[in-house]
């Protein structure tokens, strides 16, 4: 395919996360029952009908994901199978037709490839966001499934989510909830994003990087770190992560899992973190497709403010779990089967 950019020039070694319109995207259409044959679109808008129910109900979905260049100019993408499974499962909470996985990572690919040139080069740390997402769309006023969806991706080169990179950096705990119990929260749907713009800007305001959330029932244990997932280190070495049903089942944090278990030979656990026990760990993170990992220096906890390893340096283990993880990513370091493929 012949590509004629008329791309900015990027600096790649400054990248923030912000959206950076690209070449080209693919899209799908399900209609009378079935997906049609989608293709790649140079054209970024999206044309709807005013009744859609993706704008007045909620009724979409979407994914995150990086594709990565390595030492030797080939293209890595991360785990792709494990977002079409996730989003299949979104698609089940909100009655929407999914994507087949095999069509799905086979879509990634043809946006990757027909946007190369805006992956960063190896080295640089940055990489090429993909963004798949599914809306319910045509003519409908009634609170009901849509009839017709629109399913496509676009991407976008990307930097650090939070500023700094691989810094420690400070969170506040809210007295908002991210998601209700047995709701959305599992799903990666948009409402559930929606519902932490005002805690996480009220975070912003009092100079930390994002909200922590707390289980919705209870309020006495963590959930999620913004739009992230939590994990901590024990004084024992041990990786514990939140498990709730309302928590976001991230790959990110399923992959530091298997790391932390079979490369680091740590124990791993998922289980209750109480907010009022936080001195059972020596470290802290946030994780993500987005975060990567980020390193937790302290968490404001009502009037207390907890420090974990420092303010200002890495721990060992969270340096060394994102260590392992980015040397799979870019190729540096051998991977688990299944979990790269690679756009030729």
């Amino acid at each position: 395919m012949q590509n004629n950019s008329n791309k900015p020039k990027l600096d790649w070694d400054t990248l923030g996360f912000s959206y950076i319109k690209t070449d080209y995207r693919f899209i799908d259409r399900f209609k009378e029952g079935q997906w049609e044959e989608g293709a790649l679109t140079t054209d970024n808008k999206l044309h709807i009908s005013e009744g859609s129910p993706a704008l007045h109900y909620g009724q979409q979905c979407f994914e995150g994901m990086k594709a990565y260049r390595t030492k030797d100019g080939t293209i890595n993408i991360f785990r792709p199978f494990e977002n079409a499974k996730r989003m299949r499962r979104s698609c089940e909470r909100l009655l929407m037709p999914y994507y087949p996985e095999d069509a799905f990572v086979e879509a990634v690919k043809k946006v990757v490839k027909a946007n190369e040139e805006f992956i960063p080069p190896y080295g640089t740390g940055s990489a090429l966001y993909i963004r798949p997402f599914m809306i319910g769309v045509g003519d409908n006023i009634g609170l009901k499934p849509a009839e017709e969806y629109l399913f496509s991706i676009f991407v976008t080169p990307v930097g650090s989510y939070f500023k700094g990179g691989l810094k420690p950096s400070n969170f506040y705990v809210s007295t908002y909830d991210r998601a209700a119990p047995k709701g959305t929260g599992a799903a990666k749907v948009g409402g559930n994003y929606a519902a932490s713009l005002l805690p996480g800007k009220e975070a912003k305001e009092r100079q930390f990087s994002d909200a922590v959330y707390l289980d919705p029932a209870t309020h006495t244990k963590i959930e999620e770190v913004g739009a992230a997932n939590f994990f901590g280190i024990t004084q024992e070495d041990t990786f514990i992560t939140p498990q709730s049903p309302s928590i976001l089942n991230s790959i990110t944090k399923r992959s530091l899992m298997w790391l932390a278990e079979n490369r680091l030979n740590m124990e791993v656990k998922e289980g209750d973190i109480y907010i009022d026990e936080l001195d059972r760990f020596k470290e802290a993170g946030a994780c993500g497709t987005a975060a990567v990992v980020s390193p937790i220096g302290g968490l404001q906890v009502e009037n207390d403010f907890h420090v974990f390893y420092s303010e200002n340096e890495v721990g060992p283990v969270t340096r060394a779990l994102y260590n392992e993880l980015t040397g799979i990513q870019f190729g540096d370091i051998k991977a688990p089967e299944g979990w790269i493929e690679t756009v030729s």
